[in-house]
């Protein structure tokens, strides 16, 4: 099977002021991506604006970022919905593009027992070939899958791991008890990789290395390596923009990918345009978003092919 421990980049999808994808920006975004390090690529999830994709536009996306990645890196393609039959025609999909894995969200908004969970995830690896990452995200999706069920899912042979994005530290020691050190964790909360990492987590599927792919990239690989302090070091300096990334305003948060895509924008990057019900970031978080730019502008010693000139003007 693929490796997939490290930091994997929950990759943003450009668009263009009419809404539709620019593939030209994406394709050198993801080359960006990889230049500078970062161990692997998720298209198509939450901060891809999955929910607001067609099919044909999550096949295209695919089939780009596996293309251009050219086996330098995998790719786990985010391909869930909460319609079991759509989640199983969106995995043919990114089989066929030649996607390493698959990311399989808990299905929302329908809420669905244990039991329904467990038969979704299920129906997927039966009607599929390519190894399953899970992800458990309660904070979108209302149902959050059990450690019982997750363990029972374990035991299929082709659901390899998860994306935790429960932000339970304590989940991550009753996984490795529950399916073993092999059962790949990977963190969907930027704030706690380190810890994560600490207790036995396996990376990361990250906002953050949207922006900052070197840095986070180098925080797995001094953990690897076994080096704490400059671990502890890095993640110390990208806290501010892990935290700028999911700022919350008069306790209100702009949800993401509209910071995300903001701080792409200002590093030339990406265009800001989401698609509805999506908007941009209001002012006070692109004001964060702004000083955690500013706070990390070093970490952009190299740009990808077709940064815009605002990238010198953020480097101060």
């Amino acid at each position: 099977m693929t490796n997939l421990h490290g930091y994997f980049t929950a990759l943003v999808t450009p668009m263009r002021a009419d809404g539709s994808i620019d593939l030209d920006r994406f394709e050198n975004f993801v080359d960006w991506q990889i230049t500078e390090g970062i161990q692997g690529l998720v298209p198509c999830g939450t901060t891809g604006e999955s929910p607001t994709l067609t099919m044909g536009e999550q096949g295209e996306l695919i089939r780009t970022a596996v293309r251009v990645a050219d086996r330098r890196v995998p790719v786990i393609a985010g391909a869930g919905a909460n319609s079991t039959a759509e989640a199983i025609e969106l995995s043919h999909i990114a089989q066929n593009a030649g996607a390493d894995a698959l990311l399989q969200v808990v299905p929302y908004y329908n809420k669905p027992s244990q039991r329904g969970i467990y038969a979704h995830f299920k129906a997927i690896h039966d009607a599929t070939d390519l190894p399953i990452i899970l992800y458990n995200v309660p904070g979108r999706t209302v149902a959050n899958m059990s450690i019982d069920t997750q363990t029972a899912l374990s035991e299929l042979p082709r659901i390899v791991g998860v994306k935790d994005a429960t932000n339970d530290l304590h989940r991550v020691g009753q996984t490795r008890a529950a399916s073993g050190d092999d059962f790949i964790q990977l963190t969907g909360e930027d704030a706690n990789v380190l810890r994560f990492l600490q207790l036995g987590g396996h990376g990361a599927i990250s906002v953050t290395s949207n922006i900052a792919p070197r840095l986070c990239a180098n925080l797995f690989n001094a953990h690897a390596r076994g080096d704490g302090a400059e671990a502890a070091r890095i993640h110390l300096q990208l806290m501010p923009l892990h935290d700028a990334m999911f700022v919350k305003v008069a306790g209100e948060e702009d949800p993401s990918p509209c910071q995300v895509k903001y701080a792409a924008a200002q590093l030339g990057l990406i265009e800001e345009n989401l698609r509805l019900p999506m908007v941009p970031a209001g002012i006070q978080t692109r004001r964060a978003v702004d000083i955690a730019l500013h706070d990390l502008r070093t970490a952009y010693a190299h740009r990808p092919a077709g940064a815009m000139p605002q990238l010198r003007a953020v480097m101060g």
